[in-house]
């Protein structure tokens, strides 16, 4: 597909296949993100848990990536990634977060704000065992975000670290585990025709969520 100068601006997709209605919604906002999590997975999408999450950097600036959703409870939403990477040393610094997923297929969209924390050691202990042994070892090899001298460095990072281990079990390295974002605010969003889509936002009052609807 050959996009011309200016097409962009043309293209255009009519929303209309669900609605979002009050009445519908679940009083946890988590329960209703995880039913909405289980339909992305029933349509049969690729990766549905990826979600763009944004940090703020040292200068002030938003920064964002796309990373893979671990787990979910009434906790946060958990993912993981190297202690010393940009992100990370951005929540170490500014513990606010946002989160975004983003479902073309079923049209839907949920934003989500809060604060980030690390899990606890052990829960990172349990996940980076259930990983491939490569992943573990990859952990090791790769000092995210830190500049590379070649794509050879890295491998050769890789082949060092696979033959340090050897057929011992691959410990975590302590610059890498989980972060979990504690939801302050969520919003669902479910595109309509005309553009006139349904954003309904859960927020904190006093300790409890409350919804309100927003205009598209």
């Amino acid at each position: 597909m050959t996009v011309k100068k200016n097409q962009v601006a043309n293209f255009r997709k009519q929303y209309a296949l669900k609605k979002l209605d009050e009445k519908n919604l679940d009083p946890s906002p988590i329960n209703f993100f995880e039913k909405w999590l289980k339909e992305a997975y029933r349509s049969g999408m690729d990766e549905p848990n990826a979600m763009t999450i944004c940090s703020i950097d040292g200068e002030g600036f938003p920064d964002s990536r796309i990373v893979l959703l671990r787990e979910v409870s009434d906790k946060g939403f958990v993912f993981y990634t190297n202690y010393h990477s940009a992100k990370g040393m951005a929540f170490a610094k500014n513990a606010r977060g946002a989160i975004n997923f983003f479902w073309p297929e079923l049209q839907r969209q949920v934003r989500i704000k809060g604060l980030v924390t690390k899990v606890p050691s052990a829960q990172s202990d349990a996940y980076f065992h259930s990983r491939p042994r490569e992943s573990q070892v990859g952990a090791w090899a790769s000092a995210q975000s830190m500049v590379l001298k070649s794509r050879k460095e890295l491998e050769d990072n890789f082949k060092h670290f696979e033959k340090f281990f050897g057929s011992y079990q691959v410990p975590r390295p302590d610059h890498w585990g989980g972060y979990v974002l504690k939801p302050e605010a969520l919003e669902f969003w479910q595109g309509r025709p005309n553009r006139l889509h349904d954003r309904l936002r859960y927020f904190k009052v006093n300790y409890k969520w409350k919804i309100e609807r927003l205009s598209p």
